[in-house]
């Protein structure tokens, strides 16, 4: 089973190739689309001041980094926490390009060298919603994802929402039943897969009297507005005769 890790960064400003530099890293790993708990989140002393704007947006001020790591010391631990994964990223082009580019200082091959593939939830959201609003902000409004302790953009926290909105994006994706064996006889241009249902069981739930009581009252008000010319009430009389 893949791992995912959805990832997100927070950069001393917008142009890595002008030498704007990765300040936070936080990841969330995805394990059958389920959190798993093991994460990574790290701060890195950039070693320059955050542009003016960038600061507004994630209040990480060159004093609270100052004795944080720089990237070259942690690049190869991310690199091996990172490897083999699929990433999911909100604007993947923006962090994959700091990213790249700190390892590139590292003297690290690009990110795509270590990760099975790189998935971008910008352009899903914009196939699957077009025309609208489409910001992580924007997302987590729609599918109800609570970001009220959000007072500044946090990679970690990002994340957090960023795992979450994946999950409602790609809800349509996936199966009901996840335990599924291929046939033995796929059709052509689509796979089959047989559920053993076997081990599931349903709750056969039953009416209360108040249930009974209130469906009956709805009744005798469709068979007045009708006529007496309910068809419910007359199969149910002919199954009584």
């Amino acid at each position: 089973m893949m791992r995912q890790i959805v990832l997100d960064t927070e950069t001393t400003g917008l142009s890595a190739e002008n030498g704007d530099r990765v300040i936070e890293l936080g990841c969330v790993e995805l394990v059958g689309r389920k959190l798993s708990g093991n994460d990574l989140h790290l701060y890195f002393n950039p070693e320059l001041e955050s542009h003016e704007d960038a600061l507004k947006v994630h209040g990480l001020t060159s004093e609270f980094l100052a004795d944080k790591p720089k990237f070259v010391e942690r690049a190869q631990d991310i690199v091996e926490y990172l490897r083999g994964a699929e990433l999911i990223i909100h604007n993947a082009a923006f962090d994959v390009g700091f990213l790249n580019k700190e390892f590139e200082r590292a003297g690290l091959q690009p990110l795509a060298s270590y990760v099975a593939e790189v998935t971008d939830t910008l352009a899903m959201a914009k196939q699957v919603y077009p025309g609208k609003r489409n910001s992580l902000d924007a997302l987590c409004d729609r599918f109800g994802v609570d970001r009220s302790n959000r007072t500044y953009h946090g990679a970690k926290l990002d994340a957090q929402l960023l795992a979450d909105v994946y999950i409602n994006l790609t809800r349509g994706q996936d199966a009901l039943l996840i335990d599924v064996a291929p046939s033995d006889e796929p059709a052509q241009g689509a796979a089959i897969v047989a559920v053993d249902l076997s081990s599931f069981v349903l709750p056969v739930l039953t009416a209360s009297e108040s249930e009974l009581a209130e469906h009956d009252r709805m009744l005798a008000d469709l068979d007045k507005a009708s006529g007496g010319k309910t068809l419910f009430r007359q199969d149910g009389a002919q199954a009584v005769a």
